[in-house]
């Protein structure tokens, strides 16, 4: 099952992630928790409701870019490998999150 999803059960799918990936995505959430913490921070110290909107769509902007960094490494090992290995159901379960991430 190399480094793609290995579907044991349809709620007990794993991904085994190369080094740069894990500390990439792992980097990426780290600034984001960064990011609510300081909005949080400002809420509490009465800042101006411009300042924390402008931080709420920064955070937006980064949660988009790891769904797309994500989404991407998703779609190139563990769809492609579903499909290799005769998995049909992978382009539906893939067609749902990608409308889930639309909405």
């Amino acid at each position: 099952m190399g480094e793609c999803c290995t579907h044991c059960s349809e709620c007990d799918r794993k991904k085994v992630r190369d080094e740069k990936e894990y500390k990439d995505l792992i980097h990426r959430l780290s600034r984001i928790e960064g990011q609510v913490r300081g909005i949080r921070e400002m809420v509490e110290s009465d800042r101006y409701c411009v300042d924390i909107l402008t931080q709420v769509s920064a955070i937006q902007s980064a949660l988009n870019s790891f769904n797309k960094v994500l989404l991407s490494s998703h779609i190139k090992s563990c769809v492609v490998e579903d499909i290799r290995q005769g998995k049909e159901g992978a382009v539906d379960e893939l067609c749902k999150t990608i409308q889930k991430l639309m909405k």
